[in-house]
């Protein structure tokens, strides 16, 4: 499986910005696509952006869209989440996956390997 390790959350005014960052190991890194979910205090997690194994195919929740971009570098083994005009709502842990196929989709069921997240907190 592919192993997953997140970076860059941390504590951002409204309005501002954060990237996101997955460092990513393993041989098939490259042949999955990949994903960002979130979770905030007492919700379910869910969904936010994934991106294909080439980079060419993008999805994103209704909640981010215009606002966050997902984006990957396959040579750096590295997925990226840039996070712009961020509101209070986008407080929660953030965690990137891998997919079991090399399309994106937005179900959790559909990754197979999970980071253990990273703390977002947007204050007002």
């Amino acid at each position: 499986q592919v192993q997953l390790v997140e970076s860059g959350g941390g504590l951002v005014q409204a309005g501002g910005s954060l990237r996101l960052s997955c460092a990513a190991s393993g041989r098939t890194f490259s042949s999955n696509a990949l994903g960002w979910f979130r979770q905030a205090p007492g919700k379910e997690r869910e969904f936010v952006a994934a991106i294909s194994d080439s980079g060419g195919i993008t999805l994103y929740a209704d909640s981010v869209k215009g606002r966050f971009t997902i984006s990957r570098e396959n040579a750096k083994n590295t997925v990226y989440l840039q996070m712009n005009s961020l509101k209070s709502e986008d407080t929660a842990v953030y965690y990137c996956a891998a997919n079991k196929f090399y399309f994106p989709t937005a179900s959790g069921t559909d990754f197979r390997s999970w980071g253990q997240g990273t703390q977002d907190t947007v204050s007002s």
